[in-house]
């Protein structure tokens, strides 16, 4: 699944603690599991598994900020709100949430390289080395039409696909995991404990779309009560799935191949234990995870720049409607997004947009220790979890430096550019933003 924002919630009330839950089990477990496997790997070798763990850790504090901010706030705003709430409305605040929507567009090209990669498994061998970048630019112009169109029909299908990927996900780790060899999970084969860092670091996009769970506290019944408990067990649960697929993962596959098919891991792995059918089964998985990522993301990211606009943070024109479902942020979104396909590859995407969101998070973590006295929160949680988020963003940016230097400075340059782009329009226009409840 994708970060996205709801717009088909049920009324309030109706939504429960298991139908809130699987919105974030949904969001996390998404295209970025069979998008990153290889390239974490690259990072953290055989100890992949205890990496899946230091980045969960890291979202479940995380988790915490969300759900004492949800349940004080509710609305279908989430961070948006929550930074408004904690710096107020001003370049701050709006400075941020450009950065937010920024962020999806680089979680948006991780998702088209993921689908690239494995739809490159059922072309013929000799096909032009421009091909993967070609089949990533092509699938988000398709998406792009699908939403000029509307996406409805699509949205309807997000379910069945998020259901059909969990039960392939769970076979192949109950597979892998009776197959196992051991001599392959030996802590010989294990990267220092700062390549085990950098791959936490690396897989953070993997964990990032708990979040979800926030922007529908405004339907829950009881959100003081049960959205806690809803970003706390769909966490928890996402990461026990992610340890047991990478254990099934590097339990039967040599690092060496796995970073050899870095772009299509997570079907390599399959072979071992399941033979080509194996393979084909997890890459088709993958098509269609990755697809529908792309569909729902991309609405999500047209909407948020569409909300943002419409509160006063970007131009007027990211806004404007040319069709009944297509806006202005529609089509700069996809510009952007293969603008980042085109520049970059798959393992600077990913470092990117963990990077992106490592930010934001801490932002809202900073914004929390503003409103500990609103929310009930305790300071000391708020503070660790602002300082994990900041020390796994300082351990990335290292890695990031020594594999990718100008993803390192775009990343860099993006957060103040996206501040002076506020400031800017801001004093130009004299716009506000207005809270959303």
């Amino acid at each position: 699944m994708a970060p996205s924002v709801p717009s088909n919630l049920p009324p309030v009330g109706r939504i429960g603690l298991f139908a809130a839950m699987a919105i974030g089990i949904g969001g996390m477990i998404g295209a970025g599991i069979f998008s990153i496997l290889g390239v974490v790997a690259q990072a953290s070798g055989g100890a992949l598994w205890i990496s899946f763990a230091i980045g969960g850790v890291v979202a479940l504090l995380s988790s915490y900020s969300y759900a004492r901010l949800g349940a004080r706030y509710p609305s279908a705003g989430g961070a948006v709100e929550f930074l408004v709430k904690g710096f107020g409305d001003g370049v701050v605040s709006g400075g941020i949430n450009i950065f937010l929507w920024i962020g999806y567009i680089i979680a948006l090209a991780l998702y088209a390289q993921g689908f690239a990669g494995y739809a490159m498994t059922f072309l013929p061998a000799g096909v032009p080395a421009y091909a993967p970048k070609a089949l990533g630019v092509g699938v988000v112009l398709l998406f792009t039409m699908v939403n000029m169109i509307g996406a409805k029909a699509m949205g309807r299908s997000e379910t069945a696909i998020v259901a059909v990927k969990l039960i392939i996900l769970f076979l192949f780790a109950l597979t892998g995991l009776y197959c196992i060899k051991p001599a392959l999970l030996s802590p010989g084969l294990w990267a220092a404990p700062e390549g085990i860092f950098f791959g936490a670091g690396v897989l953070f996009i993997g964990y990032e779309g708990f979040g979800l769970v926030a922007n529908a506290a405004g339907d829950m019944a009881d959100p003081k009560t049960m959205l806690p408990k809803a970003l706390f067990w769909s966490v928890a649960s996402v990461i026990v799935i992610y340890i047991a697929v990478s254990v099934a993962v590097v339990g039967n596959l040599d690092v060496e191949t796995m970073v050899r098919a870095k772009d299509y891991a997570l079907a390599e792995a399959a072979k071992p234990f399941l033979g080509e059918f194996g393979f084909r089964l997890i890459a088709v998985a993958a098509v269609f995870s990755t697809a529908s990522a792309i569909n729902a993301t991309l609405y999500g990211a047209a909407n948020v720049s569409f909300m943002i606009a419409k509160d006063g943070e970007l131009p007027e024109f990211f806004s404007l409607r040319t069709r009944p479902n297509a806006t202005g942020g529609l089509f700069i979104s996809a510009a952007l997004v293969i603008a980042f396909i085109l520049f970059f590859d798959l393992s600077a995407v990913a470092m990117m947009g963990s990077g992106a969101f490592l930010l934001v998070y801490a932002c809202v973590h900073a914004a929390h220790l503003r409103l500990t006295a609103q929310t009930g929160g305790n300071p000391w949680i708020v503070r660790l979890a602002l300082v994990s988020c900041l020390v796994m963003l300082g351990i990335l940016s290292v890695y990031i430096w020594r594999h990718s230097r100008p993803a390192l400075v775009l990343l860099l340059v993006l957060m103040p550019l996206c501040f002076g782009l506020e400031w800017i329009y801001r004093r130009l226009t004299g716009r506000v933003m207005k809270t959303r409840t």
